[in-house]
């Protein structure tokens, strides 16, 4: 009787956690969706995500796209963004220094092409200007994409700072006639071709076709929306080293039992629906095991950019 009474209490007791739980779970996510490029291709390029996630969680999904990178990184410390599948490292460092238990990390974009687990900075010109190298830019207006961007501003500042001296205050002790941030990796490339800048940084992975845009980066989501010809018209003069991809995060505001199916929901996503998953990760990537050590330099240069005041 005792055991029968036992197995009931228990059974009940479950049945209550259970309903708790799923009373617990939010009926919305907000996917944040960093800045930089085509507003209308990046909804567009989540679309699939949204309705992969609503079906699974059984919630309604909200794009939620910011104008600049500021707005994911406030989002996620402040509770209004729930996951990023695409985070600028930078951005990310950003937000571990605000609040280290703010999000986890899921993972981070691996290549599908050589496993490859980073990209680079690269500096563009128009293919038909006489620049072939960095310092041919010297006295000519340069354009950074966005004050949180890992290869559109941090990891440049830095080689710059180390090139020429200075720092963006004085142009770096005056290499460049202006420095400007556009708001955006393509921003910056359109700023090239039209004339506003004679050079400016973008990302890309440098792995495979050149004339394709490379696997991944600024340029293959410009070619797929409406510059088929964009590699024709730029040439590459500088490259950095290699920069981590951006880590797959998650809120820790979000119930523990929810953000666990969060977790699986986005894996699955990359193994079930991967064509979605790429077409949202802007390169054909799949989701790597990842540890707050992969992305130690970049907070630490980050830490020290923010200390500085630049």
């Amino acid at each position: 009787m005792k055991k029968t009474l036992s197995l009931t209490t228990m059974f009940t007791g479950a049945l209550l956690a259970f309903g708790a739980s799923a009373a617990d779970a939010p009926k919305e996510l907000n996917l944040g969706i960093l800045g930089g490029q085509n507003a209308t291709q990046q909804i567009g390029d989540n679309q699939c995500v949204k309705d992969f996630f609503d079906k699974e969680l059984s919630v309604d999904t909200k794009l939620r796209n910011s104008s600049d990178y500021s707005g994911v990184i406030q989002g996620l410390l402040g509770g209004k963004v729930d996951l990023v599948l695409s985070m600028s490292p930078s951005s990310y460092a950003s937000v571990y220094i605000n609040d280290p238990k703010a999000v986890d990390i899921v993972g981070i974009a691996v290549d599908d092409t050589d496993q490859s687990r980073g990209y680079h900075s690269v500096v563009v010109v128009k293919a038909d200007s006489p620049y072939q190298k960095l310092e041919d830019l010297k006295g000519k207006a340069f354009g950074f994409a966005d004050p949180d961007s890992t290869s559109g501003y941090l990891i440049p500042n830095q080689s710059f700072q180390k090139m020429f001296g200075g720092n963006i205050d004085n142009k770096y002790n005056n290499a460049f006639s202006s420095v400007t941030f556009s708001g955006g990796h393509e921003q910056d490339v359109l700023g090239v071709l039209n004339g506003q800048f004679e050079g400016a940084v973008t990302w890309a992975s440098m792995i495979g076709d050149y004339n394709t845009g490379y696997t991944s980066g600024a340029f293959t989501r410009m070619i797929r929306m409406d510059h088929p010809d964009l590699m024709k018209q730029i040439r590459i003069i500088w490259q950095s080293p290699l920069i981590p991809n951006g880590p797959i995060l998650v809120s820790n505001k979000l119930p523990a039992d929810f953000k666990q199916r969060v977790i699986t929901a986005i894996k699955k996503l990359d193994t079930d629906n991967h064509s979605c998953f790429i077409k949202a990760m802007g390169g054909t990537q799949h989701i790597g095991p990842a540890t707050i050590a992969d992305y130690q330099t970049i907070i630490d240069m980050k830490r020290a950019l923010t200390k500085d005041g630049r």
